[in-house]
């Protein structure tokens, strides 16, 4: 399994392509949830992912300081087989990008509620009561670093 870090202009056509698939499959389609998954955020964001062969298993976003939130965050967290560590690793790689790329000192998300406990194993802690956005359950967390 390969970790592949890579700013928005290092992506190429076709590994666009295949994160935009798996964002829509997931958080449109599957979750039922029509909104504007792909945004302008995605032109500042470093994108991660762990690929195994042609497949992803594994997705996130950081974003620098100033675009979705004060402080350095991140988002778009999936992890295609669950229950296999997929989603702790794609975070902890995360972290680390979020901290070498943008020099964090701190990291939020807005983490969608039944996934609260992976971001909590992680160190994030909640700093919010729940919300809803786009009619999904959500809470805001905080990692120190």
């Amino acid at each position: 399994m390969e970790l592949i870090q890579k700013h928005f202009s290092q992506l190429t056509t076709a590994e666009l392509q295949k994160l935009y698939q798996l964002r829509v499959a997931v958080f449109v389609v599957e979750q039922q949830c029509p909104y504007q998954e792909v945004d302008t955020a995605d032109v500042f964001a470093c994108h991660l992912w762990l690929q195994e062969g042609e497949e992803i298993l594994a997705y996130l976003r950081v974003l620098p300081k100033g675009v979705n939130f004060d402080e350095v965050s991140i988002g778009r967290v999936i992890a295609v087989r669950r229950r296999q560590g997929l989603g702790s690793r794609i975070l902890a790689a995360g972290i680390r990008a979020a901290r070498e790329e943008f020099g964090a000192e701190s990291v939020v998300l807005e983490a969608q509620v039944y996934a609260r406990r992976l971001y909590e194993k992680a160190g994030f802690q909640a700093v919010s009561e729940e919300f809803l956005e786009d009619g999904i359950p959500h809470i805001r967390m905080r990692l120190e670093l």
